[in-house]
């Protein structure tokens, strides 16, 4: 896989993510479903922002690795937020997670009027090989 990233500006570069990523020759491409801070039996967190997001990229990163895919080549990442002030306050969590991985991915944050149960935040990305 050959991944290159559109950015005719810099400053995007503190708000971890690119303008576009351009891929070629992938081996295959993951869609993963929206993810969550939902624990392994099925329950919706009623913790704050932070505590969510902490979970909610764990459960991303469980997912895409049990796909035998890596975080560093998610390609897009959508972001669902019930609060949009909350989630860019507790935004360190999220570039702390994009560093670890050292992600380039297109992304848009979209605050939405309210999400399954207590849910705060959601993670839906494409990944590719």
């Amino acid at each position: 896989m050959e991944k290159r990233t559109i950015n005719p500006w810099q400053w995007q570069d503190a708000r971890s993510y690119v303008q576009a990523a351009e891929v070629k020759k992938v081996s295959g491409t993951l869609y993963v479903s929206g993810q969550t801070a939902i624990d392994d039996q099925g329950v919706s967190s009623n913790e704050n922002m932070e505590h969510q997001m902490i979970q909610a990229l764990e459960n991303l990163e469980k997912v895409i690795k049990e796909a035998q895919y890596e975080c560093k080549n998610i390609v897009r990442l959508n972001i669902y937020t019930t609060s949009s002030a909350s989630f860019f306050e507790n935004f360190g969590v999220f570039q702390r997670w994009a560093k670890k991985h050292n992600l380039q991915q297109a992304s848009s944050v979209l605050e939405v009027k309210s999400l399954f149960e207590s849910l705060k935040v959601e993670f839906e990305a494409t990944v590719v090989k």
